[in-house]
């Protein structure tokens, strides 16, 4: 996977896409794309796409990026973390959504 570079954008009543550099804060229909999408990407019939005309960089984690991400990974390794029990609720001998199946390659 490769990291996201630029945002799209679509500018429904002009019919048009807009990629641009990667925004600095979520927005409701923008969508992230790594420089090989944000390159390829063509529109539907009728629409124009307007893409930025620089290069795609990704952006350096910033220290709060890093931050978060020391936080999460100690608070997940603490000792004394609770961990979660069986649900009460849940019906007997209910398992999980997720299974783990063999490789056939394997066997």
């Amino acid at each position: 996977m490769n990291p996201a570079v630029a945002t799209l954008t679509y500018a429904y009543a002009d019919s048009t896409a807009v990629v641009g550099p990667l925004a600095t804060y979520s927005e409701p229909h923008s969508y992230d794309l790594c420089e090989e999408h944000a390159m390829r990407l063509t529109a539907p019939r009728g629409w124009d796409v307007v893409r930025y005309d620089g290069e795609f960089a990704a952006p350096e984690p910033s220290h709060d990026d890093l931050t978060a991400l020391a936080e999460a990974v100690r608070e997940a390794g603490r000792p004394d973390r609770p961990v979660d029990g069986p649900d009460p609720n849940a019906a007997a001998g209910r398992r999980g959504h997720l299974r783990v199946l063999p490789d056939p390659v394997a066997e």
